[in-house]
């Protein structure tokens, strides 16, 4: 295998030499370094002692946490014997330590930290670790439904579950029966496709951990790119799994773009999109915390600050209206989204911006008053 040398916030990783990143024998994605910046900041803010980064690759996300973050001990783990060579040269490259083996697929490395690399199935290692990580990190190719029950259950009650998932296509309703069959949840299409794609993902975390009396509180959630991606707490006990469900719920879309939800376990009315999660994206202060150490940290990319910032100042509630798919359904002339916004704030609404789309506003204002104000300014 012949390697070139990348670096990354604070670490220096070697990745298969590749014309493509999916031919390469261990995946190693650059665009997904925002990811990973703000994995690192959402470790800086929750300082926990034990992490698992559990699909690790080229073990980037996981030296990084060793590097960058408070964590006390980190595993990495891959179940690719290419991957876990690869995982050791990187760990000793960027530590400057020798291993010490625990047997034949599994090596220790003891110094200022401790770095666990591991060559297992995940999910075998998670039911191994059995409440044993305060943050837990699933970063799959495709869905992680497969990974959830092990991972509820070898993150600690009161841990933090982070969660990736890249098969957007099906959460977003291009492979209907396919989200049916791992999320248990009809997908919708059009403008609302990836908040409803995020949200569905959340509420099969929350369905999946209620089993366990495991509540569910969203620290932050978003979507970029090709993934949706959830920074999930755990809450420990019965009531709060109870909770958690409370949110759960359906949206409908009409022709002309006007949508509704409704917080229920069963949907009231048919043409309903869902289950998904009606509660908040996010933590205020949790995402303000992270931005605060956004300003002093060495960040890969360089849109992780003003996305950031974005998800900061963003209004928490369900669902946007797309203009330009708005205006489109009611046959107007779309206007400056800045001035949409000014507008809808004059009469007394909240309005921002949402990383959902650049031409989106999220707003408390019925749908008839956007209506309005997009007409207002033809």
């Amino acid at each position: 295998m012949e390697f070139v040398e990348v670096r990354e916030g604070l670490s220096k990783i070697l990745v298969p030499k590749a014309e493509r990143i999916y031919d390469a024998p261990v995946f190693y994605n650059p665009i997904m370094a925002l990811n990973r910046d703000i994995s690192v900041l959402a470790l800086g803010v929750l300082k926990p002692g034990t992490v698992l980064d559990a699909l690790s690759a080229t073990g980037i996300r996981g030296i990084r946490y060793a590097l960058e973050t408070p964590a006390e001990e980190v595993w990495l783990n891959d179940i690719n014997p290419d991957a876990f060579n690869l995982i050791l040269k990187n760990v000793r490259l960027n530590l400057g330590l020798e291993g010490k083996p625990l047997g034949e697929k599994r090596v220790a490395f003891e110094g200022e930290k401790r770095v666990v690399a591991n060559l297992d199935d995940a999910n075998r290692l998670m039911a191994e670790k059995f409440r044993h990580f305060d943050f837990l990190d699933l970063d799959p190719f495709g869905s992680p439904v497969e990974f959830l029950d092990t991972a509820l259950r070898s993150v600690k009650r009161r841990g933090v579950l982070a969660v990736t998932a890249t098969d957007t296509g099906v959460l977003c309703g291009a492979y209907r029966h396919a989200c049916r069959r791992k999320y248990l949840a009809e997908p919708i299409r059009g403008e609302l496709c990836h908040e409803a794609g995020l949200r569905i993902l959340i509420a099969t975390v929350v369905r999946y951990a209620a089993k366990y009396d495991l509540g569910v509180e969203v620290l932050l959630a978003y979507y970029r790119d090709h993934y949706f991606r959830a920074f999930l707490r755990l809450k420990s006990g019965a009531r709060k799994a109870d909770e958690s469900l409370s949110n759960l719920g359906y949206l409908r879309q009409d022709a002309n773009g006007r949508f509704e939800y409704e917080t229920t376990f069963l949907p009231e009315k048919p043409s309903a999109y869902g289950p998904l999660w009606l509660g908040p994206l996010k933590t205020q202060e949790f995402v303000d915390e992270m931005l605060n150490l956004a300003g002093a940290h060495p960040l890969s990319h360089r849109k992780t600050l003003p996305f950031l910032e974005t998800l900061a100042g963003e209004l928490d509630i369900p669902f946007h209206y797309d203009t330009h798919a708005l205006a489109r359904r009611n046959n107007l002339q779309v206007g400056k989204l800045a001035g949409i916004i000014e507008a809808l704030r004059e009469r007394g609404y909240r309005a921002t911006r949402t990383h959902f789309s650049p031409m989106a506003v999220k707003t408390d204002a019925p749908f008839e008053e956007v209506l309005e104000v997009l007409k207002s300014l033809q």
